[in-house]
């Protein structure tokens, strides 16, 4: 921590020595500036005083050349030369002037809080500086002055300079370079110097009297009690709103909800309401502190300049905002039409997509359970075609910012969402091969159960087991469906379980008893009638498979459980034994198990063979 410190007071350090450094040698470079222009005046003045001299010469020459037309001429003609160099010459000037005027800035004559005048050009030794802080000591002496007198305070020429007196002591001199500076004659430079200093002097007495600084006290006072009485009204107004909000919260906080989703209780809304209204309470109470600043920083000289810039850091974002949205609203009108036309074009669709689904509207090879699918993806392309044409009037859109966060999140989406959109994909896909809908009792992979939603990512399945199973649409895709339900209001699904009897049974029996008990079972249908199947002849028995025909498919563990019980019933009551029997057989003494009915009527079972040995 000490190091960081030391580091940023060494930068700091640093940094302030450059910035002095930068500043001497920008004044280095303006007092040059100034030199040279200085020697320029003189020379030019110098020059001006030889030209004259020069000039009453060629004249006196040229008045007595009368008779001498190209004596006459020669001499007219060095005189015109003689202007054009003192117009050249003056130019030059001028022109070295108007480059310090780009170039540098001056520095301010100062009494009290008013700035008098600038100060630019230095005179001698003295910089434009120098000069501005002795005339600045100069003038607050005069105020200072209690009998000073504004008739005693002199203007004086001198060869080279404009003085300005009071009572024998120099306050200021005006030079050439000053006058040249301002556009104006030395003289009339010194008058305008003199008048703004007298009228400047007078100005900060009458503002720094006694009677005004008891104005301005009491003015003070005026603004506290008033800015007290503001607070006080304020906190009054706050306080009834808030006690009429307990009043009526039965009647208007009941909470927010959206559709069937309750995001706010009526509890959490009337504390939020009072968080808002004291919040409120505090911006207000702030923002007349704030703007009761400026009025009294106004009452004083000192502080009088900070009233623009209190005000300006209010007003200048306000304005800003103002003008940022006035020159947006061009945009905010076009994206508000683009808006309103892709709502009426969704609407549009969605009509015609419950005219399909409710059979008003029949379209070839399109059927009415891929009305809403299909919706679902217009609607999304028609909002996402919206956004790519709104997006250059986005405010900000064509700021590289706003541009590396679109793109940043274009990647993201992209490397993150692979598999998502694989299972969108997926389920399009699966809505136009119509391999289900909700409500259908289907086996996916491993998973039987009835179809309780599809969603673009999802299929979720509830088994008769109550559990909810959440199949990812690639997952359906990649494996078999089998749906109970897509055959079963036309034709009925087939129902079948089997049985395994022995050889001893006629199968004309085993039938028999297989269909009394498919009819004695409920929500079997009668028609188409159900019917037996016999499998296999395996080496102990015989597998009979009973078929029956259901239109609830939903209920099939309850028609099975069913069917079974009667299965078992009808056996018993035909004194069928439900058996798989295994047998070893001993062909000398076993009864053969062929059924009676096959049998000869003298058929006699054959007896053992003991063979006794000693």
């Amino acid at each position: 921590m000490k190091k960081a410190i030391l580091l940023i007071s060494a930068l700091f350090i640093v940094q302030s020595i450059f910035a002095k450094t930068t500043i001497a040698k920008q004044d280095s470079l303006r007092n040059d500036s100034l030199q040279v222009a200085q020697k320029m005046l003189a020379q030019q003045q110098q020059q001006q005083y030889l030209d004259s001299i020069i000039k009453a010469k060629l004249e006196i020459e040229l008045e007595n050349a009368s008779g001498n037309r190209a004596k006459q001429n020669e001499l007219t003609a060095k005189l015109a030369e003689i202007a054009t160099n003192d117009s050249i010459r003056n130019a030059a000037l001028l022109n070295k002037i108007n480059q310090l005027k780009a170039s540098g800035s001056g520095y301010p004559v100062i009494l009290d809080a008013d700035t008098l005048f600038i100060i630019y050009t230095k005179i001698g030794s003295f910089k434009p500086s120098d000069r501005a802080n002795a005339i600045s000591v100069r003038v607050r002496q005069l105020y200072n002055n209690p009998f000073f007198s504004p008739d005693t305070l002199e203007i004086v020429p001198n060869e080279e300079s404009v003085d300005i007196i009071y009572q024998d002591q120099l306050i200021m001199s005006v030079n050439n370079l000053d006058a040249m500076w301002v556009d104006e004659s030395k003289d009339e430079l010194a008058k305008n110097l003199r008048l703004k200093i007298i009228n400047t002097i007078a100005k900060v007495k009458e503002q720094n009297s006694t009677t005004n600084w008891i104005k301005r006290l009491g003015l003070v006072f005026l603004i506290i009690v008033g800015v007290w009485l503001i607070i006080k009204g304020i906190n009054f107004l706050f306080a009834k709103t808030k006690s009429w909000i307990l009043k009526n919260k039965d009647k208007y906080f009941n909470g927010i909800s959206f559709r069937t989703s309750k995001l706010l209780s009526d509890t959490q809304q009337l504390n939020l309401t009072f968080q808002f209204n004291n919040a409120l309470r505090l911006l207000t109470i702030g923002l007349a502190i704030y703007l009761s600043l400026p009025l009294l920083f106004s009452l004083f000289p000192e502080t009088e300049k900070w009233t623009s810039t209190l005000l300006n850091w209010i007003l200048a974002p306000a304005k800003s905002i103002f003008n940022g949205f006035l020159n947006y609203l061009p945009n905010l009108f076009t994206i508000a039409v683009i808006y309103i036309f892709t709502s009426y074009t969704v609407k549009g669709v969605a009509y015609f997509t419950k005219e399909i689904i409710r059979g008003n509207i029949q379209l070839s090879g399109f059927h009415p359970d891929w009305a809403m699918p299909t919706f679902n993806i217009m609607r999304f392309l028609l909002y996402a075609f919206m956004l790519v044409v709104m997006f250059p009037y986005l405010p900000g859109s064509d700021s590289a910012a706003f541009q590396g966060v679109s793109v940043f999140i274009g990647i993201l989406l992209s490397f993150g969402s692979s598999s998502a959109i694989t299972n969108i994909v997926a389920g399009l896909v699966i809505t136009y091969m119509r391999p289900f809908k909700v409500g259908d009792r289907v086996k996916i992979g491993e998973v039987v159960g009835d179809v309780v939603e599809k969603t673009m990512l999802v299929t979720r399945i509830k088994t008769i087991k109550n559990e909810d199973i959440t199949v990812p649409n690639a997952t359906v895709l990649s494996s078999h469906t089998i749906n109970y339900s897509s055959n079963a209001p036309d034709s009925g699904l087939i129902m079948h379980t089997t049985v395994t009897i022995g050889y001893d049974v006629p199968w004309k029996k085993i039938h028999e008893a297989l269909l009394n008990a498919a009819n004695r079972t409920t929500l079997v249908l009668k028609d188409p009638k159900p019917f037996v199947l016999q499998t296999s002849l395996d080496d102990f028995y015989v597998a009979y498979q009973i078929n029956v025909y259901t239109q609830e498919p939903n209920k099939q563990a309850t028609i099975y459980s069913e069917l079974h019980q009667h299965i078992q019933d009808c056996c018993n009551e035909m004194d069928i034994e439900i058996l798989s029997p295994h047998y070893r057989a001993m062909r000398d003494g076993n009864m053969i198990t062929i059924p009676a009915d096959y049998l000869a009527k003298d058929y006699v079972a054959p007896t053992f063979n003991v063979n006794v040995s000693k």
